[in-house]
């Protein structure tokens, strides 16, 4: 086997999880921080009701699809343990669908594993993973939604795209861009031809290849929200998806806007306040659909960072949950940042950079978490009213993140395999 080989990397990935583990049940038996995600024994929780045929709504905090739930139910009758495991194994096949991906457009096999690396030997991954946090099932639905469109494997596409959307809704936003994918080559050739008003009507029109994936998504979506409401009523509905849309969170977060929605919690036109702030989004979301279409993973790549950067809540275990989730076992954080770290190993190819810039916008961006860290350490940890001073480093974060999308777009050429995903 050579030491460059995706099989070596994937090993050594392994072996480092493994010992994540290992270390991670002697640390929960032995000090008074766990290193156990307090998300994981929520989700034994709900799996623990699941198995008495109960709601797992019943656990307190429990947001997520019952589909988890069950997929759980080994928590309860063979090992606490197995969770885990089937985490870090979503999470070691996310890096090999990287590998995957990149190989089919064409990359040289060095460079895909190197990319591979990115995610597999990186510690902030496998430090989620084998924590006992589930954001690596959606990392392995969304690239192997790209994997199997890239394929024109459509009807699984749409089936692993519904599955994505069902366990965490912010994919939908990358519904625009599959569909206008899906009828790349007649844009293309019109965009050829300078035939504006046949483009438009080419951006919306409903092909067959467009109805049947759309059809398939609206099926298993229909048939899973149909079950569980079925099974667990209107609370499935509340935690499942209307909590996490219209979802309102004062506590401090890396959001510019987390201030604002603190001190007009009690207003009456706070609805009207969490429209106006998603406009950016809205615009930006559907520019980035419309230039990047024939580039999914750029493009999903871009949306989601839009989508994280100018959210109007986001939070971090990156840095906040090692240091005080942990600390805070009734606190719990969610993943937003790897939801665009998966995609960036895929995206890299195409971006030309040199490793010195690259490494600076890295270290800016471990810099804008570490500014916001210390007053959100004064406020929770020391009582002192820090707020304005962490608005100021999430403003701060927010420009940085800005520059960083900005550079990228600077640095990107498109190269042949990335005209149309879904052509080989």
């Amino acid at each position: 086997m050579k030491a460059d080989s995706i099989w070596s990397s994937l090993a050594l990935s392994v072996a480092g999880r493994v010992g994540l583990l290992l270390y991670g049940e002697w640390q929960d038996r032995t000090m008074a921080v766990k290193f156990t995600d307090v998300d994981y024994f929520v989700f034994t929780d709900a799996a623990r009701l699941v198995h008495q045929n109960i709601s797992p709504y019943y656990r307190p905090t429990y947001r997520y699809t019952p589909l988890l739930a069950w997929l759980l139910q080994p928590n309860i009758t063979l090992t606490l343990m197995f969770g885990k495991l089937l985490f870090v194994l979503f999470d070691v096949v996310t890096g090999y669908l990287i590998y995957s991906l990149l190989r089919s457009q064409g990359v040289n096999e060095t460079l895909c594993n190197v990319f591979a690396c990115f995610w597999l030997l990186n510690p902030l991954a496998a430090t989620v993973s084998t924590r006992g946090n589930a954001e690596s099932i959606m990392t392995f639905l969304v690239l192997l939604t790209l994997r199997l469109l890239q394929s024109r494997r459509y009807t699984l596409a749409a089936i692993s795209y519904a599955l994505s959307v069902h366990f965490k809704i912010y994919t939908i936003t990358y519904s625009l861009p599959i569909y206008f994918m899906l009828n790349a080559d007649k844009l293309l050739n019109l965009n050829r031809k300078g035939l504006i008003f046949e483009q438009c009507i080419a951006y919306v029109w409903p092909t067959w290849r467009r109805l049947m994936f759309v059809a398939v998504v609206v099926l298993v979506l229909v048939a899973l929200t149909s079950l569980y409401y079925h099974w667990y009523g209107w609370s499935f509905l509340d935690n499942t998806y209307l909590y996490h849309i219209g979802r309102k969170d004062i506590r401090h977060n890396f959001s510019p806007y987390f201030y604002l929605i603190y001190l007009t919690a009690e207003s009456p036109h706070s609805s009207l306040l969490a429209l106006v702030v998603f406009l950016p989004q809205l615009v930006l979301l559907l520019t980035f659909s419309i230039k990047f279409y024939t580039d999914l993973p750029m493009c999903w790549f871009l949306i989601t960072f839009v989508f994280v950067t100018y959210n109007k809540v986001c939070t971090s275990q990156l840095f906040c949950d090692v240091v005080m989730s942990s600390m805070m076992p009734e606190r719990s954080l969610f993943q937003y940042f790897l939801w665009y770290l998966c995609l960036l190993p895929v995206v890299l190819p195409s971006i030309y950079m040199s490793i010195k810039r690259g490494i600076a916008l890295i270290v800016l961006w471990f810099i804008g978490q570490g500014l916001w860290l210390f007053p959100a350490y004064g406020l929770e940890f020391e009582g002192f009213n820090t707020f304005i001073y962490i608005w100021s480093a999430g403003v701060v974060f927010f420009f940085i993140n800005v520059y960083i999308v900005t550079a990228i777009l600077d640095n990107y050429t498109p190269k042949p395999h990335t005209k149309s995903l879904h052509l080989k």
